[in-house]
């Protein structure tokens, strides 16, 4: 039994990763087909003629482009700040001392246990009185300094050693430099792990968009796929086009920094 314990263990690992990856290949196929066949009785695997018409339709015809470049600077410029300001509130909370700081940081924390969603219309509300509203920069606001993002860089920047702060400081580093040539190399994992995060809940983002943007022209690409889907419920073919479109990016991504954000992800639960 001890023998045959692994290969059931290797085998349900295959079963699941065959249940998760299926419906990203259909859906991938399915943007192939031709109008109506991927509602065709039996349903079809695989395209008779494959064809790019639908992604075409999207891009040429329904203007999606203008969608998928909103969404790459919104969520781009949303994970780059993000990161700026969130790592240097984590190492503030982590590594700097000033009154009341545990006191503060754990209020921050408290604010985990607030639904996002009761806090939307007081924020809308604020947002409104800056005049924000209907702006890029009113969907970015709230993503730029979040109390997740805080808490995943205090608990990683707890581990770097008070020793090398403290010997830099004693060679006449200022804390700005201080921060910039130390701590930031070393923060480098997560910072990388944190970047992800956002980016891909800036790209995925899809009620608070809706809520701010009034402008069609200033949509993202979920707000624009979900007006999209009332106009076209029934072409299956083009809406598993635009949905290739919105996963593929954000895929590509997680590709090429996994191995940051892997390391990143196992450093922060070690040290945490």
């Amino acid at each position: 039994m001890r023998r045959l314990a692994p290969w059931l263990l290797h085998a349900a690992l295959l079963l699941l990763t065959a249940a998760t990856v299926f419906p990203l290949l259909w859906m991938v196929s399915a943007s192939l087909m031709p109008a109506g066949e991927a509602s065709a009785l039996p349903p079809r695997l695989l395209p008779s003629q494959p064809t790019l018409v639908h992604y075409r339709d999207l891009f040429l015809r329904l203007r999606l482009g203008r969608a998928l470049l909103n969404s790459t600077l919104l969520a781009t410029g949303t994970a780059l700040l993000a990161v700026v300001l969130n790592s240097l509130a984590g190492y503030a909370f982590a590594k700097l001392r000033f009154a009341g700081r545990e006191r503060l940081f754990r209020l921050l924390l408290g604010g985990l246990l607030i639904p996002a969603q009761v806090a939307m219309l007081p924020l809308f509300l604020l947002l409104k009185s800056m005049g924000l509203v209907n702006t890029m920069a009113g969907v970015a606001v709230p993503s730029l300094a979040s109390i997740f993002g805080i808490f995943l860089v205090r608990q990683f920047a707890r581990a770097i050693p008070d020793d090398l702060l403290d010997a830099a400081r004693l060679d006449g580093a200022g804390e700005w430099r201080i921060y910039l040539s130390v701590v930031l190399p070393l923060l480098r994992p997560i910072l990388v792990t944190l970047g992800v995060f956002t980016f891909l809940a800036a790209w995925n983002d899809f009620l608070w968009p809706l809520i701010v943007l009034s402008d069609d022209a200033r949509y993202t690409l979920p707000v624009a796929l979900a007006n999209l889907s009332g106009e076209h419920f029934q072409d299956t073919e083009l809406m598993m086009a635009g949905a290739v479109i919105t996963v593929a990016p954000v895929l590509a991504l997680f590709l090429a920094l996994q191995r940051y954000y892997l390391q990143g992800v196992m450093l922060g639960s070690v040290k945490g």
